[in-house]
C-alpha cells in the first residue's frame, strides 16, 4: 500500500516515535563465482518499536526521506554465526523416512529441503525458519547443515528511507526484527555450499507434465502481461541499466511486450517466439522469428551479432537449457550481457520438473548454474527484489498487498 497521499512534510524524519517508514533494504554479497543482491521493500516500520541491526539505527535515526546509508557485516553478525553442531550427520533411511515427500524422492547434493522430510534432527535446528540443505550425500549417510545459508558470508546492508509519514494512535503492534526481515526466507539460497556444485541435473529435471509440442499449447495468442506492472517495471529498469543505447539486441522467448524501456535507443530489436501474432502485437521489434527452441535450439544468426540477449519470464520452459545458453553465447559479441528475469508465476503444466520442485530462492541458483555450466559468461550476478507495494488497481490488489516478486541472473559474454 503506498502512503505517498498522507505523507507528511519533508521535514519530518525518523526522531518522532509517531514516524512510520517504508525502507528499502539493498543486501549484497560475493560468493566464488558470482555476486549478488538480494533487495526487500519494508513497509510501517518504526525506529522506536522495530528492532534494527547494531549500529544502523543510530544512523538512520534523525535522517530524512531519501537518505541512503550502508554498513558491513562481518560474518556471523547479521545472522547467526556458522556452528559445526549444526551440521547435522544422519543415517541415509532417515531421508524422506516418513514419506513427505514423493516416493522417488532422492536426496541430492547441495540441495534444500524442507525440515519435515528428515527424521531425527536436533531439536536446536528444527525451530530454526530456514530449511536444511545437504552438503554430504553417501550410499548410507547424509550430512545436512543446519546454518542459515548466509552464516559464512561478508555482507554489506544498504538502506533507503522511501517514504516517511505520522502514524495515528497506535495500540500495541507487532516488534519486526529487520536483519531476520532482510535475510529470512531464501538469501543465501541461490549460492553453491562453499566450492560444491549443487546437483539440479538428477532425476530428470527437464521433464514437463506437458510434452506436447509448444507450438500446440501456444497457438492461440495471449496478449496479457503475467506479471504486475510493478514488477515489469523494476524488470524494464534493469535491462535499461544493463544495456547500452544503440545496442542490437535479441529478446528470446519473446511476446508481445519487450519490457524494454521506452527510454533506450536500440539499433535492432529480434524477436523470437512462438506465435506469430504475439509477435506481430510488439512494437519494439524491428524483426521477428517464429521458432520453438525445445525443439530446435539452435539460434538462427551468425556469430557475435548480438550487443544483449534478453529473456524475461520464460525461462523456466525449456527442456534443454544448457543448449540455449551455449547459443546465446555464440551469437553474442564478447562483453554482450545475456540477462534471464523470472518471478514465482508460470504454466504449470508447462515448466520443467524441477523448476516446480524448487525453493524460490533455488531457482536463480539454477539459472546460475546454467551460465556456470557453458563456460562462456564472466561477471555473473543474482539479483531478487521482494516486498514492493501492488498497485491498488491490479486484479489481485485485494489478496496481495505485495507485488510479484522479482529475479534476475546475468552474465558477460567472455
Amino acid at each position: 500500500m503506498s502512503h505517498a497521499a498522507d505523507e507528511t512534510p519533508a521535514s519530518l524524519d525518523l526522531t518522532s516515535s509517531r514516524a512510520m517508514a517504508r525502507m528499502r533494504f539493498d543486501l549484497t554479497w560475493q560468493c566464488p563465482r558470482a555476486r549478488h543482491q538480494d533487495s526487500l521493500v519494508a513497509t510501517k516500520l518504526n525506529l522506536w518499536r522495530d528492532l534494527f541491526p547494531p549500529g544502523l539505527d543510530a544512523r538512520v535515526m534523525g535522517q530524512p526521506r531519501g537518505h541512503r546509508i550502508e554498513q558491513r557485516f562481518a560474518p556471523g553478525e547479521l545472522v547467526e554465526p556458522w556452528r559445526e553442531a549444526a551440521c547435522v550427520r544422519l543415517h541415509r533411511h532417515q531421508f524422506n523416512a516418513a514419506g513427505g515427500g514423493p516416493t522417488d524422492l532422492q536426496p541430492r547434493l547441495g540441495r534444500f529441503y524442507p525440515k519435515t522430510l528428515f527424521d531425527g534432527l536436533p531439536t536446536a535446528v528444527q525451530g530454526k525458519p530456514h530449511p536444511p540443505r545437504l552438503v554430504d550425500v553417501r550410499a548410507d549417510s547424509l550430512q545436512a547443515d543446519c546454518n542459515h545459508p548466509l552464516a559464512e558470508q561478508q555482507l554489506q546492508l544498504a538502506v533507503t528511507i522511501e517514504s516517511i509519514w505520522a502514524h495515528g494512535e497506535e495500540r500495541g503492534g507487532r516488534c519486526t526484527d529487520v536483519a531476520d526481515l532482510v535475510t529470512a526466507n531464501g538469501p543465501g539460497m541461490q549460492a553453491r555450499w562453499r566450492t560444491l556444485a549443487t546437483d539440479f541435473w538428477s532425476d530428470q529435471p527437464f521433464t514437463r507434465r506437458d510434452a506436447r509440442p509448444d507450438p500446440m499449447f501456444y497457438q492461440a495468442p495471449r496478449l496479457v502481461d503475467h506479471l504486475d506492472r510493478a514488477a515489469i517495471a523494476e524488470i524494464s529498469a534493469l535491462y535499461g541499466r544493463l544495456i547500452p543505447p544503440g545496442a542490437r539486441i535479441l529478446d528470446l522467448m519473446a511476446s508481445w511486450h519487450s519490457h524494454l524501456p521506452d527510454a533506450l535507443t536500440a539499433d535492432r530489436v529480434v524477436g523470437l517466439g512462438l506465435n506469430q501474432a504475439e509477435l506481430d502485437a510488439n512494437p519494439r521489434l524491428t524483426d521477428r522469428v517464429v521458432q520453438d527452441l525445445n525443439a530446435a535450439p539452435e539460434l538462427p544468426f551468425p556469430d557475435g551479432v548480438f550487443d544483449a540477449i534478453v529473456c524475461t519470464v520464460s525461462v523456466e520452459y525449456l527442456i534443454d537449457p544448457r543448449a540455449i545458453f551455449r547459443e546465446a553465447a555464440r551469437v553474442l559479441r564478447p562483453g554482450g550481457c545475456l540477462v534471464i528475469t523470472f518471478s514465482n508465476r508460470w504454466f504449470p503444466t508447462k515448466a520443467i520438473r524441477i523448476w516446480e520442485a524448487l525453493h524460490e530462492f533455488e531457482r536463480p541458483g539454477l539459472v546460475l548454474e546454467y551460465f556456470i555450466d557453458s563456460g562462456r559468461y564472466r561477471d555473473l550476478q543474482t539479483w531478487s527484489l521482494r516486498g514492493l507495494p501492488r498497485p491498488p488497481d491490479d486484479p489481485y490488489a485485494d489478496r496481495l498487498a505485495a507485488a510479484d516478486p522479482v529475479y534476475a541472473v546475468w552474465g558477460l559474454r567472455i
